[in-house]
């Protein structure tokens, strides 16, 4: 019955977003992961964790002080290029936040008032309970359980009901503040560090184990600890990300409005001088009068929101396109002006191929600056972007061009005597940067984890990583038991030869990718003709819009619009292109070069990893398929741009099996290929019915009179209504998007 529930109440459900979601709702949506299977998910994990160091020998619990993991978010701070994110948003979706934790934390704290029933206690928690009970308590809070005042002689429930109360109070103030923006709660009332919730709870925790419960103490106790120390009162910590040019417009009027000149037209050597002779004094830059654009306001009241929220709803301010020094400096003074009492560490994002290619350079420059170096206290974080060094350069220069520029950096942290994280900014798609994710952790390169990783789960697969509280534990598992075997057993590092390959062969790889995405005149063209790429915002999928300036061309488009729009064709060039030339040219030089990649795919994990996703990509795709979308929609002067470009699919897909030794796709993986063979039969039909549909959508003259006629069924009729904005005939939008949805399902990695 419950079966036949949930299939009916599926079909009766609108498949189709028909309104695009406000940055706030993807805040909702991801923070729904969180109370589903996230928040319990973590403490049961972390006692498996316990069991495995028993197992060994470790007969102490994981300290719940040192989080083994923790969660950050984006969503409602991510501002690059995406003008729905305001200086509001960002507000909301903190308190919001805020206001879940405060939630799930009341709820744990009742449950554990009907555990904690014992009435032996220490000293310590009785003088405390003591206390308690001589304070005044104010006004009554109609709790659901345990609402009559609670006897002494139940020390650790007085102990929780303060903790209640109070947690109470914190949850009502942030709810008043999200609804109204002003609270009659003091905030003295409330809590406003996780350490003010933990005390408490410590404190029962070690009266339990004084007096030989200490097992009780392990309990639920025990978890309750852990969520607090990891989650705190944010539940997740917000990243701000921004625009380096956006912080440099911000400067450029400051310095016109000082009278000072053109900050842009300035050399990096006179923006540092300037800047740090700022950061070392303690005079104001402007005041309420400075004039400024709407941009730049914008980006001063993100500042100010920052500074006028709780610190600990914050994580780490990302710069996107950073490229030198100059960069994060303009963002530590913009946090000092905006008066932020603890400021944000301060995170560089290192994207295209030059920016990756320069960014050890530009770090050695920044660790030079003994102010900087004195205030990062030893520690610094930096990002390395997959998708867009991927969408610039293909996706064996990006990778290549990665895994060298984290060596660098870290040899750089190194002689700074800075302890450098590494923050992944990796997508959910092998075009992004995507895979499995053990196979992707163990294939970086040695001595640049030490103990500590920092990945993104885009929002494309965070269902597959956490929808499920089974998936949730095998995602920290999988995290975790990598993170810890490149510690404890390093990857190969590559020998001198397999090195000076791969530098040679990659440029030659960069240059045919850009060659025919950038420099051919035709394929802009070509590519919004044979791509859903034009359609693509119909979806609704997400706040951001798809490029980050609409006038823009190819360098302006997202990338994951971009790896999208080739995805639904199944031809999937970003991920291939380039790589054939590249292959060929070392086999054309020297034959005994196959050898020599042989031995790189059987011997080292960054190559091999890099072709066993590539060749799944290729598992995925099928020419036929791209070449009925260019049959169906491309002009006659482009039908030959597309045989080359199979053309060239083709010989990269022999090459790609010449060099993993492999006489088929996917030869070494018998369980995936049959798992993308089982998919193959639903998703072409879908190719068939989407290309079909975009032909009538783009030819309104060759719709059929059939699809013109009225519609009769009367359900039908109401489903079609709900979309009454659309300009095409009756369901053709929703057939596009349906099967857009369908094709990405079925095209996502497995493995």
């Amino acid at each position: 019955m419950i079966i036949i529930l949930q299939i009916h109440a599926a079909f009766r459900t609108d498949e189709i977003r028909r309104t695009p979601p406000a940055p706030q709702d993807e805040m909702r949506a991801g923070m729904s992961y969180f109370h589903e299977t996230i928040w319990n998910g973590l403490p049961k994990f972390l006692r498996r964790v316990d069991t495995a160091l028993k197992s060994i020998g470790v007969n102490e619990t994981l300290p719940y002080s040192v989080p083994l993991i923790q969660f950050s978010s984006w969503m409602g701070g991510d501002r690059d290029g995406n003008p729905r994110v305001t200086p509001e948003v960002t507000h909301d979706v903190c308190l919001l936040a805020r206001l879940m934790a405060a939630n799930l934390h009341l709820s744990k704290i009742e449950d554990l008032m009907f555990e904690l029933s014992m009435w032996r206690c220490s000293s310590e928690l009785r003088a405390r309970v003591n206390d308690l009970a001589a304070a005044e308590k104010k006004g009554a809070k109609y709790y659901m359980e345990f609402w009559k005042p609670i006897p002494t002689n139940e020390p650790f429930r007085v102990i929780l009901g303060d903790v209640r109360d109070k947690m109470y109070q914190t949850r009502e103030r942030v709810r008043q503040l999200l609804a109204t923006g002003k609270s009659d709660i003091s905030e003295s009332d409330t809590y406003t560090s996780k350490e003010q919730i933990l005390e408490p709870l410590e404190l029962c925790y070690r009266s339990l184990c004084e007096t030989g419960d200490k097992p009780i103490a392990d309990g639920s106790l025990l978890d309750v600890l852990r969520q607090i120390s990891c989650f705190g009162l944010s539940l997740v910590k917000l990243d701000i990300r921004q625009e380096s040019e956006r912080h440099s417009d911000v400067m450029e009027a400051i310095i016109q409005y000082l009278e000072l000149g053109s900050y842009k037209s300035w050399s990096e050597e006179e923006k540092q001088s300037w800047l740090l002779s700022q950061l070392q004094g303690k005079r104001p830059l402007f005041g309420h009068d400075l004039p400024a654009s709407d941009e730049v306001v914008e980006v001063l009241n993100t500042f100010k929101v920052i500074a006028e929220l709780p610190n600990d709803s914050f994580g780490a301010y990302i710069i996107s396109m950073a490229t030198a020094p100059s960069d994060v400096l303009v963002v530590e003074l913009l946090q000092r002006e905006c008066h932020i009492k603890q400021p944000l560490r301060v995170v560089p994002l290192f994207e295209k191929l030059d920016d990756l290619i320069n960014a050890p350079a530009s770090l050695a420059r920044l660790f030079s600056i003994d102010w900087y170096r004195n205030k990062i206290n030893g520690r610094q974080e930096v990002m390395l972007g997959y998708s867009d060094s991927g969408k610039d350069a293909g996706r064996l220069s990006a990778a290549w061009q990665v895994f060298k520029t984290q060596e660098d950096c870290v040899k750089v942290a190194h002689q700074y005597g800075v302890k450098l994280t590494l923050f992944h900014g990796r997508g959910g798609s092998v075009g992004r940067g995507g895979g499995p994710t053990h196979l992707a952790i163990l294939s970086q390169p040695p001595d640049t984890i030490h103990g500590s990783l920092r990945v993104t789960i885009q929002g494309e697969v965070i269902e597959q990583s956490f929808g499920e509280e089974h998936l949730c534990f095998r995602t920290l598992q999988r995290f975790t038991a990598a993170t810890l075997e490149h510690g404890m057993q390093p990857p190969r590092a590559p020998k001198p030869e397999w090195r000076a390959l791969m530098d040679e062969i990659t440029p030659i790889a960069t240059d045919e990718y850009r060659n025919v995405v950038f420099r051919e005149p035709q394929f802009v063209k070509y590519f919004r003709s044979v791509t859903p790429e034009t359609e693509y915002g119909r979806m609704n999928i997400g706040s951001r819009p798809s490029k980050r300036k609409p006038s823009g061309g190819i360098e302006s488009l997202r990338a994951i619009p971009w790896i999208f729009a080739w995805t639904q064709t199944r031809f999937h060039l970003p991920v291939w292109l380039g790589i054939g030339s590249a292959f060929q040219y070392a086999l054309n030089k020297d034959r005994r070069n196959l050898q020599v990649m042989q031995e790189m795919y059987k011997e080292w994990p960054f190559f091999r990893a890099t072709i066993d996703l590539i060749e799944m990509v290729f598992a995925k795709g099928d020419p036929r398929i791209a070449a009925l979308y260019d049959k169906l929609l491309v002009s006659d002067d482009l039908q030959e741009f597309g045989n080359m470009l199979r053309s060239k699919y083709e010989e990269t897909r022999n090459l790609l099996l010449l060099v993993a030794g492999h006489s088929e796709i996917l030869q070494g993986n018998p369980t995936l290929k049959q798992r993308l063979k089982l998919r193959e039969p639903y998703i072409t039909v879908l190719n068939v019915q989407q290309v079909h549909t975009l032909r009538k959508i783009r030819n309104q003259d060759e719709v059929s009179e059939t699809s013109k006629s009225p519609i009769s069924n009367k359900p039908a009729a109401e489903l079609v209504g709900l979309n009454p904005t659309s300009e095409y005939a009756p369901g053709m939008e929703d057939t596009l998007i349906l099967t857009m949805k369908g094709i990405a399902a079925g095209m996502q990695n497995t493995g």
